[in-house]
């Protein structure tokens, strides 16, 4: 397969580090990985933490450290999400894979150690049965394979799972460290950011390096070299904070017919009312000249309208609802009291 023209490669994989040490903001599973990847004695590995924050790149980084360019494929097997995973892949595809022994032959200074690495990237979306498959497989293979999970919510990996791994927490990136490398990319790609749309872009991608990344290039694409924030709200669907703002307002009039105005604007505007519905959160929770008692009234009907949009309910409906109960808990209204 012919290589990918640069100008038409993702960001993402173009700016992605290829060694363990480059890994941004996970210090102390860097210095861990490092001083372990010297022997090339691994145990299987439990990688957790939110998206975006460099477990997927650890995981190839460590097989490429180890394997490098010749060896990866054959030692290798990445399986995704995307990819059927149920029980009778862990019966087949995984465990045929699993069984096959590999010698140690050092190439091109890489340690090539005597095992092949599964990485099960979003692993908590097996199924409980596939888990459960993987436990014996896991346990019969040991000495020629090692397996890599990766997760955004450990609670969801079954426990005899969880305990044959060494796990390794990914903290949230700040927004320093975000900032440095989406600078560091406006540098190598010639892009104009002022300090309000790097601010935006940190605040809009909520500590994923790789949405920032993502919007950058979008925005690159859509608008030239000098990208503003208004330009990078219209890239990630994120809603102005003007109309969020306003919304909240609506609420401190008190009047419902006001509320109601809004919502139908915001509906016919075609915004998503469940991203509205978390900026509408940071909204309450930061401001000010509200008590914490009408706060947690309030953040409690966020909770119930984002369950049910997830379960199909009406948007405008829901979002009505939220505005209704916002109005009763500002002005201390009692739940069920018709105004």
């Amino acid at each position: 397969m012919a290589p990918l023209v640069p100008s038409s490669q993702p960001w993402v994989e173009k700016y992605r580090p290829r060694q363990v040490k480059d890994v941004a903001h996970q210090e102390e599973v860097v210095r861990v990985l490092t001083n372990t990847l010297e022997t090339a004695d691994l145990p299987h590995m439990l990688f957790y933490g939110p998206p975006g924050t460099g477990k997927t790149t650890t995981a190839l980084a460590i097989a490429y450290q180890l394997y490098g360019p010749e060896l990866y494929k054959s030692r290798v097997l990445e399986l995704n999400a995307s990819d059927e995973r149920g029980i009778n892949v862990v019966r087949t595809k995984i465990k045929d894979f699993a069984a096959v022994a590999v010698g140690s032959a050092r190439k091109g200074g890489y340690p090539c150690p005597p095992y092949k690495i599964i990485i099960l990237d979003e692993a908590d979306s097996m199924t409980e049965d596939a888990q459960n498959a993987l436990r014996r497989t896991m346990e019969t293979y040991s000495k020629v394979t090692r397996f890599f999970f990766i997760c955004n919510y450990i609670s969801r990996i079954i426990e005899p799972l969880a305990s044959r791994c060494a796990k390794f927490r990914f903290k949230p990136l700040s927004e320093d460290v975000m900032s440095n490398r989406i600078l560091h990319i406006c540098n190598e790609e010639g892009l104009t950011l002022d300090a309000q749309a790097l601010s935006t872009l940190s605040a809009i991608s909520q500590g994923d390096l790789r949405r920032a990344i993502t919007y950058l290039q979008s925005a690159a694409r859509l608008f030239g070299s000098s990208i503003s924030s208004s330009d990078l709200i219209s890239v990630s669907g994120a809603i102005p904070e003007d109309i969020v703002k306003s919304l909240l307002v609506a609420c401190k009039s008190g009047e419902f017919d006001v509320a109601n105005k809004e919502v139908s604007n915001i509906i016919a505007d075609g915004y998503p009312v469940s991203q509205l519905l978390s900026q509408f959160l940071d909204v309450i929770v930061n401001a000010d000249d509200i008590p914490d008692e009408h706060k947690a009234r309030i953040c409690r009907k966020l909770g119930e309208a984002d369950k049910c949009l997830v379960d199909g309910a009406d948007e405008y409906l829901q979002l009505l609802d939220m505005a209704s109960e916002t109005i009763r808990a500002l002005f201390n209204i009692p739940q069920g009291l018709v105004f």
